[in-house]
């Protein structure tokens, strides 16, 4: 399953398994091809060691990442909510999703 790849996969192609849609503050955005609903998206931080996903319309997170990573993952969701959504739909596709503006 998608947060675990990291886990099994060289470097290389988590890449290709699950596309990188932004980077910020240590935290890395992710999506996985093909991906089951509802939309959602991956997030990593301190190179993998917190590992949430966070549901697109709702904000609601599964998993475990320190508090202050979480305020700002939910901030740069409520910015580009309508981007990831369009991202979402292309990665269910299996077209790889645009590169989305991080969090400054």
């Amino acid at each position: 399953p998608g947060h675990r790849a990291r886990d099994r996969l060289p470097g290389e192609l988590i890449e290709i398994a699950m596309p990188q849609v932004s980077y910020f503050y240590g935290i890395t955005i992710f999506m996985n091809f093909r991906d089951h609903v509802p939309p959602h998206f991956h997030a990593w931080y301190n190179h993998g060691e917190y590992k949430v996903s966070v549901d697109i319309k709702t904000g609601t997170i599964k998993g475990e990442m320190p508090g202050r990573a979480v305020r700002m993952i939910l901030e740069w969701l409520d910015i580009y909510r309508e981007e990831l959504l369009d991202a979402w739909e292309k990665a269910s596709k299996g077209i790889n999703p645009d590169k989305i503006t991080p969090l400054r």
